[in-house]
């Protein structure tokens, strides 16, 4: 239909926005027919997809300073350390000792505890971290454990530099005979990226620990047990239309016995089983035999964080497959029931009323509220025969119980030749709602695709786009960047993405976040240390597109032709239109926008992305090395006359009477 109502063009180009050129006698034209709009575009176009790889959860986004606080590490005392002591002699020694026990628990799902023996006055033991503990001056800190006491009434808590020199303070006291949780609040007198928690017993004999914690009370809108805040808020900034969630591989686990289990990350998180990240020895160059993933994030907090930031949660659930990467295992069919019967269950926890079980035990938690859940993910990256005959039988269920839940399969592991073929032909067959595709790829390949779903089957399953980067050097290696050179090739293609939206219905950039200190797979949109964040200008390229995107497809030319790559969408919640163009040349372009079928005049508001070196990077002392800028331009008569500079990204909005 035509618009009626008062308009404004926003165009996302590479160059900068500048009076048209009196020397250039053939600018590039891109027409914009405004008067035939075309199909519906996605509200979730473009997301965030969140894996608990690069130790993104424990140590990062779920901000716990303490490694292994249930000491359910497969080396029960990873991360903690005794405190040498010196006697008048000189002498090295300990004033006492700690072992693991298992007896009397906390709890079933927690079986293990740190069992404290003081010989002496100030026997004193250590938590390094995460790679070291993060604390800003001023910042308060919760630190908190559940006791079991045999004569000791008190412990010290004290966090210090790697001097020794002492940054905060407090104690716990009053303890029992019984397992009991104690808290008290720290406050930070120096800043320290690198610090430790220690724990010191004035009085002889044995004490009993499990849950011992140190955690931000500054977290994402004051949360307890809440998330990091520069995180979230990098993420809130990028106005997603979704999040998919937990993973990637980790839903599939090594094996099954180390699967993503949802029901085992809700609830009490003393209850909350730790399990081995199945991250932990995946790369011999980047070994992380400390990756356990606690659980403090799960999926009750990843429900509630696509609410915070605004979007549609899309959780993936396992099918019965570990990763076949790895082991490959494979759960017998008439075992499947377990794995369909939580996939329905999690319905009810996301979806259902108080009065279920599973909705009960989320209104428990802190939200009566459902997180209307539209779509579930069938299996991560899985293929193959195998595959397909047990999503057959989740899709089975599904359907029957929950016809409203849109069910999302996946292509496999690469964009193209096997397994990818065969199983988009089983797909056309089954018909699930929407078949996710990754692409790992160099930047060459994502500017040659640009046209890759020109011709996909308009009457088939829809296509997310669940994974995908630039490779700058190739696929898995530690040496691939970040640069602007990647981030302008994904520029370009998502550009065929929403030329394609009425196929595309979502696309998400992989992986989202990685600690600098500790990670395992490059590129990622963010990087982070123990106290500060930034965004790569890959994030800021999926932060452009997310936040300027549109509710129904524009035709605009040329679409990908000599380095410029253009798409053009409606915007009807704003009544604005959507005009998305690359250069990614290194020439300067002149261009004019031809509104076809509008003589609107105005002001023009631009957001301009770019950077003349492909190279360039953002960094902790750089961190907006690359970031969008603002700017304005003028329209005459229908038309935008521009100098797109060379490599770079702009964004147009203009009012049309």
């Amino acid at each position: 239909m035509r618009p009626s109502l008062c308009i404004s063009l926003l165009v996302v180009a590479i160059g900068h926005a500048v009076a048209p050129s009196q020397e250039q006698a053939n600018p590039v034209v891109v027409h914009v027919d405004v008067a035939h709009p075309g199909a519906a575009l996605s509200p979730q176009m473009f997301g965030v997809f969140f894996e608990d790889i690069n130790f993104a959860a424990d140590g990062g986004l779920y901000p716990e300073l303490v490694k292994n606080r249930s000491f359910e590490f497969s080396e029960p005392l990873m991360g903690w350390h005794e405190t040498l002591a010196v006697n008048a002699q000189g002498l090295v020694g300990p004033k006492g000792e700690m072992d693991v026990r298992g007896e009397n628990p906390l709890n079933a799902t927690n079986p293990h505890y740190l069992r404290v023996r003081a010989y002496e006055l100030g026997y004193s033991f250590y938590n390094t971290g995460f790679r070291g503990m993060g604390v800003q001056s001023g910042a308060e800190y919760r630190f908190s454990a559940y006791v079991r006491s045999m004569g000791p009434k008190s412990i010290r808590a004290t966090v210090t530099d790697a001097a020794g020199k002492v940054l905060a303070s407090g104690k716990l006291e009053g303890f029992t005979g019984r397992w009991q949780r104690y808290e008290t609040v720290l406050r930070a007198e120096a800043t320290d990226d690198h610090a430790q928690l220690n724990l010191i017993l004035d009085n002889k004999g044995e004490v009993d620990l499990d849950m011992v914690s140190l955690f931000p009370v500054d977290t994402w809108k004051g949360r307890p047990n809440g998330l990091r805040k520069d995180l979230v808020q990098l993420l809130y900034d990028m106005h997603p239309g979704f999040i998919r969630f937990p993973g990637g591989c980790i839903v599939e686990g090594r094996q099954l016995l180390t699967r993503y289990r949802w029901k085992t990350t809700v609830g009490d998180i003393a209850k909350r089983q730790t399990i081995i990240n199945r991250w932990n020895d995946e790369f011999d160059q980047r070994p992380a035999p400390d990756y356990f993933q606690s659980f403090g994030l799960g999926f009750y907090e990843y429900f509630q964080l696509a609410e915070d930031i605004g979007a549609r949660p899309l959780p993936i659930l396992n099918c019965g497959m570990a990763c076949q990467f790895n082991s490959s295992e494979t759960a017998r069919m008439e075992d499947l029931h377990e794995y369909i019967q939580d996939a329905l269950d999690l319905i009810e926890f996301a979806n259902g009323p108080v009065s279920t079980p599973w909705g009960k035990l989320r209104a428990e938690m802190g939200h009566p509220a459902p997180f209307q859940m539209e779509m579930l993910g069938v299996g991560n990256e899985q293929w193959g025969p195998r595959y397909v005959e047990r999503y057959k039988l989740f899709a089975a269920a599904l359907r029957a119980k929950h016809p409203e839940i849109k069910l999302v399969a996946s292509a496999g592991p690469a964009p193209y030749g096997e397994p990818f073929n065969s199983m988009w032909t089983a797909w056309r067959e089954l018909k699930p709602d929407i078949v996710d595709e990754h692409s790992y790829m160099s930047p060459e390949w994502f500017l040659s695709n640009t046209h890759r779903y020109d011709k996909y089957d308009r009457s088939g399953p829809k296509v997310f786009v669940g994974e995908y980067a630039a490779q700058t050097a190739g696929m898995a290696r530690d040496d691939n960047r970040n640069n602007w050179r990647g981030a302008i090739a994904e520029a370009a293609y998502m550009t065929g993405l929403e030329r394609n939206g009425d196929v595309v219905r979502m696309a998400s950039y992989a992986p989202l976040m990685a600690n600098v200190h500790a990670w395992q797979w490059t590129p990622d949109a963010i990087w982070f240390n123990n106290l500060r964040a930034y965004g790569t200008p890959n994030y800021y390229v999926q932060s452009v597109f997310a936040n300027n995107a549109g509710t129904r497809l524009v035709p605009a030319t040329p679409r990908a032709e000599n380095g410029l790559y253009t798409s053009a969408a409606m915007d009807e919640r704003t009544h604005e239109l959507i005009v998305k163009a690359i250069n990614t040349t290194a020439d300067r372009m002149q261009t004019e926008i031809d509104l076809d079928g509008s003589g609107v005049s105005g002001t023009a508001k631009a957001t301009v992305l770019e950077s003349a070196d492909l190279n360039a990077e953002n960094s902790f002392e750089h961190p907006r090395a690359v970031t969008p800028q603002q700017e304005s331009a003028e329209v005459h008569a229908g038309r935008l006359a521009v100098a797109l500079a060379p490599y770079s990204l702009n964004v147009y909005r203009i009012p049309m009477q």
